[in-house]
């Protein structure tokens, strides 16, 4: 993914590098000018003012170059983080149920938001590395065109930078991954929270709460402090193995002009150069960007390791039907637990089906199994006699509609809202689901009819259910599913919408959840779960005479 991104913003990098060079470039220059400067100096021989300038102007280029350089850094990062962002929220999206049965809504947006800004700073990263080893190899150099005996002093301590270098980012890479993922956990737990504020004043217990929280937080510090005490301990190290090699390099230059084999400006060059070749501070600097860079970049890696749902092809169309669904064979697998085993199932078109059950026994996994938001882990669910999954993703989603017990309100107005979907209804089609779903008259009692701002919308739990049955109604193909979406309205206006359902909507086939003893008689037929199977299919009134169906209404 790093090298990907890297690819990306390749020119960006390479500009990057380039400046990077060109800075270290003079960096490696200024030591010689200003040892042959010095020599100069000393000898009082021409020429002199002339090196004093070039080496004043070697010290000011490489402000103007680092400007530049932080200039491009910056925005290479901007774009390479905005990159990963949205391919990552593609993926989240295109993955549904997939994503965030895995992953936790504020786990996922720490992810999204903070682990994509350290993975976002590769390209900039690497370019910078690369010219922060062209340094102290320069360096290493250039003490050897100075005086051979020079460069041997320095590589004979060098191994021991390489195994600093290699422990902090061992060490340091660990730290991160811990730290990283416990940030994340501290965000599921305060979205967790932010959702169910309501629910924790009213029980009074926002103090337990918060401490439920921040409960991770002494291992979060516990990480950072490793952090700081590898790092620490890194300094500490290389405190005492870069002055021994400068000191080193010193020695041998000091002998070597002592012995008239050196100048005093090839000893002030050659002082220089052991700083530049010793620059330890700027590649651990790098490193531990790179770590966090690499280790984000792994939690990215582990949201777009989770599969997409396959489709057909675009063009694949669902032959003339009547809305015909068809579970065969089909299981789910939720949390290691067998949630569905072998159930089969036949939904005539143009027939309405209740599906009840006690809690647990699958009804809303089978309501998203039979419109494809999951896929079984056994059988095959087809409509009209084709697998869901040979269809297209518009072709599937034309056909099928859904409303859940909590609608999100999307579309950034009430009638977004209600338009919400693979392909606009139109105006018209938007007041008529509406209308339908017995919304339409509150929503004209809004300020601003169906252009209101949802965040403008005072609504009630029945309003905003009304509102998702509305968008359903509008979307509705050939099968209609409402999972438990009319939990939250009184008795006459849910009696109201199951006669426009019948009457209004276009959906030729519907699958209702039902908790309601009165939902479930207004269908055609009832599915029973029991024990992940179909215990039994008939009328509401022929199974109400068993005492254990009249049990799932608590009667």
């Amino acid at each position: 993914m790093l090298l990907d991104t890297a690819r990306h913003s390749a020119a960006r990098a390479l500009a990057l590098t380039l400046l990077g060079l060109a800075s270290t470039a003079v960096a490696l220059a200024l030591p010689a000018t200003l040892g042959h400067t010095l020599d100069l100096l000393l000898t009082r021989r021409p020429g002199a003012s002339g090196w004093v300038l070039l080496c004043t102007a070697l010290i000011c280029v490489p402000a103007a170059l680092d400007a530049l350089d932080g200039l491009l850094a910056g925005t290479t990062a901007a774009r390479s983080t905005a990159r990963l962002r949205h391919r990552l929220l593609r993926h989240v999206l295109a993955a549904g149920p997939r994503a965030t049965n895995r992953f936790g809504p504020g786990d996922l947006v720490t992810r999204l938001v903070g682990n994509a800004a350290d993975a976002g700073t590769a390209p900039g990263t690497l370019a910078a590395a690369a010219s922060s080893v062209v340094a102290p190899l320069g360096g290493i150099v250039a003490l050897g065109l100075i005086d051979p005996w020079l460069a041997v002093a320095f590589l004979a301590g060098a191994p021991l930078l390489a195994l600093l270098l290699r422990a902090l980012a061992r060490a340091s890479s660990d730290c991160v991954a811990q730290y990283q993922r416990l940030q994340g956990d501290i965000a599921g737990r305060l979205m967790e929270a932010v959702g169910g504020a309501r629910t924790i004043a009213a029980a009074g217990t926002a103090g337990r709460e918060r401490d439920r929280i921040l409960e991770p937080l002494p291992a979060l510090s516990g990480q950072g402090h490793r952090m700081w005490r590898v790092q620490g301990r890194a300094a500490a190290q290389a405190v005492t193995v870069v002055p021994l090699l400068q000191i080193a390099v010193l020695a041998v230059a000091g002998l070597r002009l002592n012995q008239g084999l050196l100048s005093v400006g090839d000893l002030l060059a050659a002082s220089r150069y052991a700083v530049l070749a010793t620059g330890v501070g700027m590649l651990v600097g790098h490193l531990n960007a790179a770590v966090r860079a690499r280790t984000a970049a792994g939690r990215l890696a582990d949201v777009l390791s989770v599969p997409l749902p396959p489709y057909g092809p675009d063009v694949r169309r669902l032959p003339p039907g009547d809305g015909t669904l068809e579970l065969r064979g089909v299981g789910a697998v939720r949390g290691g637990r067998h949630i569905l085993r072998d159930l089969d199932l036949v939904v005539p078109g143009g027939t309405s089906l209740a599906v009840v059950g006690r809690s647990g026994t699958g009804k809303s996994v089978l309501a998203a199994l039979a419109g494809r938001l999951a896929d079984p882990d056994s059988g095959v669910v087809t409509l009209d006699g084709v697998p869901l999954p040979q269809l297209g993703h518009d072709e599937l989603r034309r056909a099928v509609g859904y409303a859940f017990e909590r609608p999100a309100l999307l579309g950034g107005t009430i009638g977004g809202t209600v338009a919400f979907g693979v392909a606009d209804p139109g105006p018209d089609a938007v007041a008529a689901a509406a209308r339908a779903a017995r919304a339409d008259g509150f929503v004209r009692r809004l300020p601003r009819g169906y252009a209101t701002p949802c965040a403008e919308a005072p609504l009630s739990g029945g309003e905003a259910q009304r509102l998702g049955l509305a968008r359903a109604f509008a979307h509705a193909g050939r099968v209609l599913i409402l999972d438990d979406a009319t939990s939250s309205l009184d008795t006459v206006t849910e009696r109201e919408v199951a006669a426009a359902l019948v009457r209004d909507v276009a959906a030729r086939t519907r699958i209702v959840v039902a908790h309601r003893a009165s939902t479930a008689a207004r269908a055609d037929a009832v599915a029973w779960l029991e024990g992940g199977r179909v215990r039994a299919v008939g009328t509401h009134e022929s199974l109400w005479r068993c005492a254990a169906y009249r049990a799932v209404f608590g009667g």
